[in-house]
């Protein structure tokens, strides 16, 4: 049995979650589709409660107590990935990572390093722009545009290197490819001598994705095209664990 005004307490979340973060009441009411004077209670609750708060423009914003919610899970999903992780470098014998879409931002939440004396390592807890690294662009493609579009609005899109997407047209394009083909590569977009692939996490309670990186003279290109199958059945067994845990 489920509790209804708890479900749609979830939706509206939800709903500023995918819209990033804020939203106006009519804006709320016209995407639940639910009856302004039931959005209108529900929200005060959760402000109430701090999981959302009202602005000064009257605009509801998600809220801080959401922040250790998030963090904790997000610790639990890399903490469940790190299996799923270790096999990916026993296979492919590079640095394998799990980030999440926190805000705008990518955040590290496990990594297994590669066993090669030359290796990628990225610090679990890091933070990094969406829009110039692989699982970054990997997040921002399960976002419908005009999110990802806001996203990299409010963040900017400075140069991290000479390969690395500055307009936000071109990444859009990026990001509609990325979608038809299930996987993203950041190639030395990131870093110069660094390249990296990585695949959408389905159904994780947070947007999640998979990447392997390695100095691009071991990731050629060649090298990539067989990474790739091994990822996306790595992403679907992850998927069915995580199913299997509910």
């Amino acid at each position: 049995m489920t509790v209804r005004s708890l479900e749609r307490a979830f939706e509206l979340l939800e709903h500023l979650a995918d819209a990033g973060g804020e939203m106006a009441l009519t804006e709320l009411t016209e995407r639940s589709g639910l009856p302004m004077p039931t959005v209108y209670r529900l929200m005060q609750t959760l402000v109430g409660h701090g999981y959302a708060r009202q602005e000064a423009s009257r605009r509801y914003a998600l809220g801080p107590r959401l922040i250790r919610l998030g963090d904790s899970a997000s610790r639990l999903l890399g903490t469940w990935a790190r299996p799923v992780l270790a096999a990916l470098v026993d296979d492919l014998g590079e640095t394998a990572n799990m980030a999440v879409l926190e805000g705008d931002e990518v955040v590290y939440v496990a990594q297994v390093p590669s066993r090669h004396s030359m290796r990628m390592f990225t610090e679990v807890g890091r933070r990094v722009l969406p829009h110039c690294t692989g699982v970054g662009k990997a997040l921002l493609a399960q976002l419908p545009e005009e999110v990802a579009r806001e996203i990299v609005g409010r963040t900017g899109m400075p140069a991290r290197t000479p390969r690395t997407f500055t307009d936000p047209d071109a990444l859009m394009a990026e990001l509609a490819l990325i979608r038809a083909r299930g996987y993203s590569i950041d190639d030395e977009e990131q870093e110069l001598g660094v390249r990296c692939v990585a695949v959408p996490l389905p159904q994780t309670p947070a947007l999640a994705a998979l990447s392997v990186s390695g100095p691009s003279g071991r990731m050629t290109p060649e090298t990539v095209e067989k990474v790739i199958p091994v990822m996306r059945d790595a992403a679907a067994a992850f998927a069915v664990e995580l199913a299997a845990r509910d």
